[in-house]
């Protein structure tokens, strides 16, 4: 150790950063654990000095969703190696400020206590603070879980921890139905196996919105180690265990997502597979399912939680190879869907069975357009929705998640509210609409009856027909304020037996709804860059759309380009939208690509949609079918387009 100074004043002489160099100076003078010196010690001494950078060119940003980053650096130091553990984890996680580990749990959790306790003192909360916290399958998830709850008592507030591994939205609804103040998720979500995250909700179940976000972000900027003196004993908050009484209260919940139990139980010849992808979902889908009569069967090598995901070169619904086991256990037991959720189990993955008997993928934009035709078509037809409250319904979506959905909204004679990418501004919407309610109706909302919380949403306010975004999300009522993996596989299941009942395939359900308002498809690419390098390129290949923006793409002339970061835009309702780094262009020809850093991965994200509409009369299969080529070929070529002038940009 005595070496490290000199070591690291050469390093910077040879490719270590003077970011990293102050990092690991203010790491170090704090109270470091010794696995923590020793892994700095251990690089430093083999000149490794491209993953120190990439450890400590920064410290994790707790931006407004939180935390998220690796566990696991791309060297695992034989001090973090430490003593063997189950799935061949290693003892400690990675070291460093831009790492998920120890350090940056416990500085996020200080500044997030510090934050709920002096918002509930100025509300006069007649209680102490309460956070629930939640977790996945993850590596360290259950130690992260324990060290935040561990802050979180020692610093005055009550801390209430699943007993076992749960969903993100269950998380959602247990931090309304508990009073707490907060919530933290300790999840990835569907990240590779290196990666973990720190989540944060607020009272009204959602992710972290301004005012609270700059908030919460300010303290946690301003706590500079993990260390911090606990409270005397007196003091302290309690620790208690959520445990099953919460999944019964969740599932009875979600059995009222469904709209037609009738059909339902009309249609039980209707086999489903279904898979976890080794994380959380099972714990609610199996149950879920059982419940409402549909015949499951799981994937059994996925039914195992594992932080490795061994199964699957990605634990993500949204790609066609984490699929590949339970379409084969489809075809072996003649299903006619299968649906997986991701570790976390708040997105959802659709293959359906078309009319040649081969399973399908559907796309994130498809299953939710899906779900707002049919629960928009069947609200009216059971009168739930009619001609004299049809202004009170909602279609949510976000800018870059297909319009279709907008023309859905527009065909049944309802508002379609467009986000920005996050399910926190669906969240918003929501307590909107809750807020909307006499204040004396709508006393303990939370734990309403659901049948209760519809009616004075439709006499009052404003009710969410769907909730959607393209990359897998929905939710389907409000009493989760995140996406609900869970809520879509009940919702799904429906629409596929409602067009089972009329003869129809779940395709060919789809393409009757291209026929009556247009074929409209879409197209989601990334170009990844990782590590401090490859921050600094997304940034400046983000900058170049806005600093030089085209005037035509793929020979059609740009007409229109909203910059979020810079103008000021507001929703059909009024609300003003906030800024945020993305950029939607539209073209003469009716397509449209939207550019967006991700906000979680260390990608630049493409969004690219087409359409074509029908000839002012209900489109036919065969025009269907042939529209389908085009709009696909067209699409395909913009992207072609936009991916050489990346790498023009990116050169220049």
């Amino acid at each position: 150790m005595s070496d490290l100074p000199r070591q690291l004043e050469e390093g910077a002489k040879s490719g270590l950063l003077a970011s990293s160099l102050e990092n690991i100076r203010a790491l170090l003078a704090g109270h470091p654990q010794e696995v923590e010196k020793a892994s700095i010690a251990e690089l430093a001494s083999a000149g490794d000095w491209a993953e120190l950078n990439n450890r400590f060119f920064r410290t994790l940003a707790f931006g407004t969703g939180g935390l998220r980053g690796k566990t696991i650096g791309a060297v695992v130091t034989e001090a973090e190696r430490g003593a063997p553990q189950a799935l061949d984890r290693p003892e400690f996680p990675c070291t460093g400020t831009n790492a998920m580990n120890y350090y940056n749990i416990s500085r996020a959790t200080q500044g997030l206590v510090a934050y709920v306790k002096e918002w509930a003192a100025r509300e006069k909360l007649p209680h102490r603070p309460r956070i629930c916290i939640s977790y996945d399958t993850r590596y360290f998830s259950r130690e992260f879980a324990d060290l935040a709850a561990k802050v979180i008592t020692e610093s005055g507030c009550d801390a209430l921890v699943f007993a076992e591994p749960r969903p993100t939205p269950e998380l959602s609804f247990a931090v309304r139905q508990t009073g707490s103040t907060a919530g933290i998720n300790i999840t990835a979500s569907h990240n590779p196996p290196a990666y973990n995250g720190y989540k944060v909700y607020f009272e009204d179940g959602g992710q972290v919105v301004e005012p609270h976000a700059s908030g919460i972000i300010a303290k946690v900027n301003a706590v500079k180690s993990a260390h911090y003196e606990p409270l005397p004993f007196a003091e302290q908050g309690r620790r208690e265990t959520l445990g099953t009484e919460m999944d019964d209260a969740y599932l009875d919940r979600l059995e009222r997502v469904v709209l037609d139990p009738g059909l339902v139980a009309r249609e039980r010849g209707l086999k489903i597979v279904y898979s976890p992808l080794h994380g959380v979902g099972a714990s609610v889908v199996m149950p879920l399912l059982e419940r409402l009569g549909f015949d499951a069967t799981a994937v059994p090598e996925q039914l195992v939680p594992d932080s490795r995901f061994p199964t699957v070169k990605s634990p993500n619904p949204e790609y066609a190879e984490a699929l590949t086991m339970a379409i084969k256990l489809a075809d072996k037991n003649g299903a006619d869907l299968v649906m997986a959720t991701d570790p976390d189990d708040d997105r959802m993955g659709v293959a359906v069975r078309n009319r040649a008997g081969e399973m399908e993928l559907l796309t994130g934009n498809q299953i939710g357009s899906m779900l707002a035709f049919y629960r928009a078509a069947r609200m009216f037809e059971l009168g739930i929705l009619n001609d004299a409250n049809r202004s009170r319904g909602v279609i949510i979506k976000t800018y870059v998640t297909t319009d279709l959905q907008k023309a859905v909204a527009e065909h049944f004679g309802l508002r379609c509210v467009e986000t920005l990418t996050g399910f926190k501004y669906n969240a918003a919407k929501l307590r909107k609409y809750e807020e909307g309610i006499p204040g004396e109706l709508r006393a303990d909302y939370p734990h309403l009856p659901e049948d209760e919380t519809l009616r004075l949403r439709l006499e009052h306010s404003s009710l969410m027909v769907m909730g959607g975004e393209e990359s897998y999300g929905y939710t389907l009522s409000d009493f989760a304020r995140d996406k609900d993996a869970n809520a879509a596989v009940a919702g799904f299941a429906e629409v596929v037996a409602y067009a089972r009942s009329q003869g129809m395939t779940a395709v060919e359900y789809l393409d009757e709804i291209f026929a009556t308002l247009g074929v409209y498809l879409e197209r989601g690419e990334s170009l990844v860059f990782e590590g401090a390098e490859g921050a600094a390129q997304i940034a400046k290949l983000a900058a170049s759309y806005a600093d030089r923006p085209p005037s035509e793409m793929d020979g059609s002339k740009v007409v229109k380009v909203e910059n979020f970061a810079v103008d000021t835009i507001h929703d059909v309702e009024g609300d003003r939208v906030p800024s945020e780094g993305m950029i939607i262009f539209t073209l003469a020809d009716g397509r449209r690509c939207a550019v967006r850093p991700s906000g979680t991965e260390p990608k630049i994200k493409y969004y690219i949609f087409g359409v074509e509409k029908p000839p002012g009369r209900k489109m036919t299969a065969e025009e269907v079918a042939a529209a389908r080529l085009r709009v696909q070929a067209s699409v395909d070529r913009l992207w072609d387009w936009l991916h050489a002038d990346a790498l023009r940009r990116g050169s220049a």
